[in-house]
């Protein structure tokens, strides 16, 4: 897949950040979100309000909910250990209240293997988890979309790259509930951009800030699910 890098976003938090999260007069725990992952957390060819982690925020400050902007590490393009290296250069305060993980499809795209890619994303979920706090229920795996029904794949063996990102996905599911974290499914609907093209961004390859929105829900949902 020939992904345009984009410049990562990320947020190192120091500990003077940490300090002023709340004021005297403040009682309210004000919360903290790291997303990791590759173009899908980034939101490539949307703009940086409509991705899904900011998203995410947006749903949670209209439930009254005082959260940090949210913390990424994310670039178009990263496999695995593409996002273990970066992780590894990059400084970031812990703990977070919310961890979210979205890492695999490029790993698909290049043909890397199966057994790659569950070695390297069980040791992305224990960074994620610790990043938590060492609190499994406070980190969320987000499944991988399907390209292959996007204009992008249209000279492609879509049925091959289905059956892949199914493949990768069994890993990655197995892999977090192994860790007792939680995961959500949003592959379903990114195959549904087969037939409703506003599900799609204007690159034709990568997902709508409408279809953002979708993940966005279930993940605030799971996130207030948390907090209450």
């Amino acid at each position: 897949m020939q992904f345009v890098y984009s410049v990562i976003l990320f947020l190192v938090f120091t500990s003077s950040c940490n300090s002023s999260k709340m004021s005297t007069n403040d009682t309210q725990k004000k919360y903290t979100y790291l997303a990791l992952g590759d173009s899908y957390t980034i939101g490539e060819s949307v703009p940086e309000n409509k991705n899904f982690p900011h998203q995410v925020v947006d749903l949670l400050r209209k439930e009254k909910i005082n959260i940090d902007e949210p913390g990424i590490v994310a670039k178009t393009g990263w496999t695995t250990d593409e996002l273990q290296e970066q992780l590894s250069r990059t400084r970031l305060a812990v703990p977070f209240d919310f961890v979210t993980l979205l890492i695999g499809v490029n790993n698909q795209y290049r043909g890397r293997s199966e057994q790659e890619y569950a070695q390297q994303f069980e040791e992305l979920l224990q960074q994620a988890i610790g990043y938590a706090g060492d609190k499994a229920n406070h980190v969320i795996v987000l499944s991988i979309p399907d390209w292959g029904v996007t204009a992008f794949a249209k000279d492609r063996d879509r049925s091959k790259i289905a059956k892949e990102i199914d493949t990768f996905n069994a890993i990655n599911e197995t892999i977090a509930k192994k860790y007792k974290v939680h995961y959500i499914n949003i592959t379903p609907f990114t195959r549904e951009a087969a037939t409703d093209i506003t599900l799609v961004a204007a690159d034709g390859l990568h997902p709508s800030a409408k279809d953002y929105a979708r993940w966005a829900k279930l993940v605030a949902e799971q996130m207030l699910k948390i907090i209450k």
